[in-house]
Parts: C-alpha cells; sequence; structure tokens
C-alpha cells in the first residue's frame, strides 16, 4: 500500500488497515500509539485475526465477503469510542480490504437532528 498523507498519518483518531489476507498493512501514528502494548507499528504485517475472538473473525470475513460496514460505540476505561470498520476498495471496485477508524467521542457531545 502507497504512503497514508500527513493529514491521515497525524490524524488524533485512529485508523489501521489490512489486506484481503488480514495483513495489517497500514497504521498511522494513534494506532500504533493505541496499540504499543502489542507491538505498535511492529504490528504491520501480522494477521489481524490473531488478536480477535471468533465472534470478531466472522464479522471481519463478513465484512470482507459483503463488502459491508460495521459501526458501533464502545466504552473502555472511562473513554467512549466510535468504531468505524468498512471494506476498501481497489481500483477495479473488488474488495481489497478492511480500514477501521477509532474516534474518541468527547463526553457531553452534541446531537444534532437536521432537515
Amino acid at each position: 500500500m502507497n504512503a497514508m498523507p500527513d493529514w491521515v498519518t497525524k490524524l488524533p483518531g485512529a485508523v489501521t488497515v489490512s489486506d484481503r489476507e488480514h495483513r495489517i498493512v497500514y497504521m498511522n501514528d494513534a494506532a500504533a500509539a493505541t496499540w504499543v502494548a502489542r507491538g505498535g507499528l511492529a504490528l504491520l504485517g501480522t494477521d489481524l485475526m490473531e488478536c480477535h475472538n471468533p465472534r470478531s473473525r466472522a464479522m471481519i470475513e463478513d465484512l470482507l465477503v459483503t463488502g459491508g460496514t460495521n459501526v458501533y460505540t464502545i466504552e473502555k476505561n472511562g473513554t467512549k469510542k466510535l468504531i468505524f470498520q468498512s471494506a476498501w476498495r481497489d481500483h477495479s471496485g473488488a474488495v481489497a480490504g478492511l480500514v477501521e477508524l477509532s474516534l474518541v467521542l468527547p463526553e457531553g457531545m452534541p446531537h444534532f437532528v437536521r432537515a
């Protein structure tokens, strides 16, 4: 995979990209910091399935087959995050892997309903 532009590398949210064979091919600075206890950037080239439970592995496979998206929120150690996981496609339109964005949700974040 080509290098990402600086704005992705320095984005305060974590960006992790894998290929179709589950290999981690990109982590921005925030993703590497998030996973520093498991190796940080040393995780590049490793199989992301190895750090997921069977339920998550099935979801990953489903996203790769369907080209779908999985979005949810979590709370861990008092920090709320939005997790956005989606298939990404190559130049021909074929599913080429997955991308995950993990964004911290600020306390008291406003919600607006717009027409």
